[in-house]
């Protein structure tokens, strides 16, 4: 990943519901500069790319041949529009020594329920990257005590999604954490409809109209993330599942949860040990070939939710989500399966969808410890009842540690003899609220398994 990845599909609050169905634009050439200063005196690359309103005049650039694991310095132009300046990293080579790297990982983040302030405190931090994992948009509006608007119902056609983007991504707070790093991405449900999986929605009763909704949910995705380009975009599916490597040190997989899983079984999880996936038999397979191959340190396991077992049920009983890992347990299975035989030395799992903050150990069907599994709470979106959140920490003795009052980030920071996280909140409900840490952890080196620090 020697590559800077650069996105310009930010509009600024004004322009964020400038799309209609029926505008024509006619295409622009925008000029893009990469500068190893923040004042652009020495520029070393530089080009021009058109800008077409088939993909909402978004520009996607990929760079190569810049020195690795150093700062850059990025920008746009487009007639006598000059953008702000942007800052982005470049990976540490493949066979690097480093000895560090730090990360924030983040997800859920409802526009309605909260500001962005823990946005603003992650822009403030030393990292090398952002993580986010999951529910960058909401489709729907929902709850109570909004400090501010959508504006509109539920996008369901390709306008009305990107109006969505551009409304997100006209907040300050989060235009300055994209400014000041570079970014990684898997998605989950709200970037299409709640609940959704592969071709089938709860509340879309017509398939082939879903699947249209789904390819206009995922048009307006891929033109508003910094994501490299694609040369003939088909967004019926669109593959964003990926393994990134950062040095010796750390390699990140990133799953994606959602688009390719089989229809969920009526009750959790039947016997048969090959019948339903999670991730599509395709992805199990590359997890698989990618696990076999990585020999870095530190193996990170991105995806959208807790991989762990979390019974809702109090007592002797058991009840699981139909929406997360304990529906597919045998696809569970085998992605621990696949990281067991790999024998990677520190597997360490991050999600989020739960709008609370857990730490886990993440153990096989058969008991045994297999990695360290850290969920981030969401950045702004409404937590869990008390009573269900107080019943999963009761029933599940392998989730270490749980929060479902607080709203926030998390961090990751990597060295080759540990893995320490650190739980990051600020109130939502302020939008000069000041984030701090309320909760650390430390994975060491070889001995998989959370604790207090």
């Amino acid at each position: 990943m020697d590559a800077a990845d650069l996105s310009d599909a930010t509009p600024s609050p004004a322009d964020a519901f400038t799309f209609a169905p029926a505008a024509q634009h006619p295409p622009m050439d925008v000029a893009w500069e990469i500068a190893d200063d923040e004042g652009f005196a020495h520029v070393v690359q530089s080009g021009i790319v058109t800008a077409s309103e088939a993909l909402a005049h978004s520009v996607h650039v990929e760079v190569t041949g810049l020195t690795p694991d150093r700062w850059y310095f990025y920008r746009f132009r487009a007639g006598d529009a000059l953008s702000p300046a942007g800052r982005t990293r470049t990976a540490p080579a493949d066979g690097a020594d480093n000895a560090r790297f730090s990360l924030a990982f983040a997800a859920r983040q409802q526009y309605e329920q909260g500001w962005y302030s823990a946005y603003r405190d992650m822009a403030e931090r030393d990292l090398n990257l952002v993580v986010h994992l999951g529910d960058y948009i909401y489709e729907k509006s929902y709850g109570a005590q909004h400090v501010r608007s959508h504006g509109t119902g539920a996008p369901s056609l390709l306008f009305e999604y990107r109006d969505r983007y551009a409304l997100y991504k006209s907040d300050p707070d989060l235009q300055l954490a994209h400014a000041r790093f570079p970014w990684l991405f898997t998605w989950d449900d709200h970037e299409v409809v709640d609940n959704y999986g592969a071709g089938a929605s709860p509340t879309d009763r017509n398939p082939e109209a879903f699947r249209k909704r789904r390819a206009a949910a995922y048009q307006a995705w891929y033109e508003h993330m910094p994501v490299p380009p694609l040369a003939a975009p088909k967004f019926d599916d669109l593959r964003i599942y990926g393994h990134h490597r950062f040095g010796n040190l750390l390699d990140l997989t990133l799953l994606d949860a959602r688009q390719y899983r089989d229809p969920a079984p009526e009750a959790p999880q039947p016997a048969d040990p090959d019948r339903y996936s999670m991730l599509g038999r395709e992805q199990e397979a590359w997890f698989d070939r990618t696990m076999q191959a990585g020999r870095a340190n530190w193996s990170i396991i991105g995806q959208t939710t807790l991989l762990s077992a979390r019974d809702l049920e109090l007592g002797p009983g058991t009840r699981y989500s139909d929406d997360g890992w304990d529906h597919y347990r045998s696809g569970r299975e085998r992605l621990l399966e696949s990281v067991r035989r790999a024998e990677r030395s520190n597997p360490l799992v991050i999600g989020g969808d739960l709008h609370a903050f857990y730490a886990a150990d993440v153990k096989a069907a058969d008991g045994a410890l297999v990695a360290s599994e850290f969920v981030t709470g969401s950045i702004t979106s409404n937590p869990p009842a008390e009573a269900a959140f107080d019943a999963v920490m009761a029933e599940n003795p392998h989730i270490k540690f749980g929060d479902a009052r607080r709203h926030g980030y998390s961090l990751l920071h990597l060295a080759p003899d540990q893995a320490r996280v650190e739980l990051i909140a600020a109130d939502r409900k302020d939008p000069e609220a000041v984030a701090a840490k309320f909760q650390e952890f430390a994975v060491l080196d070889g001995m998989p398994g959370v604790n207090r620090v």
